[in-house]
């Protein structure tokens, strides 16, 4: 009896070894039940039936976004190849456990020969297919900070309908061997009030305010605070201001308006002490106000302390702001020319000293060729030089003189004129000049070495 329970109980164990190594051998040989590659259920199969399903297997390239596809293009391979059979043994080898196992696990495998349709192709075209999608969709909109009226306040964020582009990629690359790829909606999501960016914003706009830029205007210095001319700023995405320049605008209009000459009345005092009112012409200044006001909008957003005016202008043969360096006399200076029609003379100065004085011969007045009144600057200095022009009896005339310093865009001008014979004091009503002013020879070299270009000329 003893003899026939030892057979019986070596047979069972004979049996279950048996059994058990046939497991073993199952187990080591074939993938368990729930096995998942690249979309494809290998369970049950050998490393090399797997290799040849796989290779046979085909991606279906659809893509969705939850339930919505958006994308369904040609059936492509998976792309697996025979050199891909060591990485599946090992596959089968890292999922092996000892009794088979229900539990359903996916992987991921790269085949070595991957094609580029699924990582650049594919991929491209989910990217153009969402941004196309998101552009009749709602976008966030991000908490901003913003200048209002001279206060800065943060708007509300407000949540959108747009995709989270940067996001689904991510989600497509992890997806990018499956055979349908089917992303995970995600929205593009607004930056709230409380981020640190808003935050940035919020700073900079309150240090904004607290700026003052002194402008220099001549001898002028304004001082430019920008609580009181900036009433509305925000903040782009890269921390640079956009400033309404209305109110700064505004100030330097005020400034030129104030402190302008050109083509103002200029208050002058005769070589005899008399006061007069003298119109500006070709001299004089002014500021070019859009271009001011975009320097100093630039500066204010810099943060720069100071700023001297440069966008000056002026008209005439000079297009610069001429007597903008001048701010004696009115803003005629100590250095100029003074020209009286009715004593027929002038004078002239140099830095406050009388240089020199002769008498003249003006414009024509009978036939309305005065010389003009005004204030007018020398244009230029030629040294001889040929006349050509015009004048009432005399259409077309050439003459040379020796000295020529004009000072109107017309033609009016200082210089010799040793044809004429008549230089008595009321010469000018008749027999008077073209505009010009005809100087004696004798004199004429003096008053050409004590004028230089841009010299204030004063008529009157």
């Amino acid at each position: 009896m003893r003899k026939t329970n030892l057979i019986i109980a070596g047979s069972i164990i004979f049996v279950v070894a048996l059994l058990l190594g046939g497991i073993s051998y199952y187990q080591a040989t074939r993938f368990n039940t729930h096995i998942v590659i690249n979309d494809t259920n290998v369970g049950g199969l050998t490393a090399e039936q797997a290799m040849k399903k796989l290779k046979s297997s085909v991606l279906k390239n659809e893509v969705y976004i939850g339930k919505e596809r958006i994308l369904d293009e040609t059936d492509t391979k998976l792309g697996f190849t025979n050199e891909d059979l060591p990485s599946i043994k090992k596959l089968l080898e890292k999922q092996r456990t000892f009794f088979p196992s229900s539990k359903a696990v996916t992987y991921t495998l790269v085949p070595r020969k991957e094609d580029q349709y699924r990582s650049q192709t594919l991929k491209k075209l989910v990217e153009e297919k969402l941004t196309s999608m998101n552009q009749s969709l709602k976008a966030p909109q991000d908490a901003q900070a913003h200048l209002e009226q001279s206060k800065v306040t943060i708007s509300k964020s407000i949540k959108g309908e747009q995709y989270d582009v940067a996001e689904l990629l991510k989600d497509y690359e992890k997806q990018e061997h499956n055979s349908t790829i089917r992303l995970n909606t995600v929205y593009a999501q607004p930056i709230e009030a409380d981020d640190p960016i808003v935050k940035e914003e919020e700073k900079k706009l309150q240090d904004l305010l607290g700026r003052t830029i002194d402008y220099k205007v001549q001898n002028q210095v304004y001082s430019l605070k920008a609580n009181e001319l900036i009433k509305n700023a925000s903040i782009s995405k890269d921390m640079q201001y956009s400033i309404d320049t209305t109110d700064i605008k505004n100030k330097i209009a005020e400034i030129n308006s104030s402190q302008s000459t050109l083509n103002k009345d200029y208050t002058f005092k005769t070589h005899l002490g008399s006061v007069i009112s003298v119109k500006g012409q070709t001299y004089g200044w002014a500021i070019n106000i859009d271009k001011e006001t975009k320097r100093i909008q630039e500066s204010f957003a810099k943060g720069e302390t100071s700023l001297s005016a440069s966008n000056i202008y002026g008209v005439g043969y000079s297009t610069y702001g001429i007597g903008y360096d001048n701010t004696t006399n009115n803003g005629i200076g100590d250095t100029y020319a003074e020209v009286s029609i009715s004593e027929q003379r002038i004078w002239i100065y140099k830095n406050g000293q009388l240089a020199v004085t002769t008498n003249v011969v003006t414009g024509k007045h009978v036939t309305n060729e005065d010389t003009p009144p005004g204030v007018w600057y020398i244009m230029y200095k030629e040294s001889p030089s040929t006349l050509e022009g015009s004048s009432v009896g005399n259409p077309n005339y050439s003459v040379k003189v020796n000295y020529w310093a004009p000072f109107t865009n017309s033609g009016c001008g200082f210089h010799d004129a040793s044809w004429r014979k008549n230089w008595a004091s009321d010469a000018y009503v008749s027999q008077g000049s073209g505009c010009c002013v005809n100087t004696p020879s004798d004199a004429m070299k003096a008053v050409y070495d004590n004028l230089s270009q841009n010299d204030p000329v004063v008529v009157y």
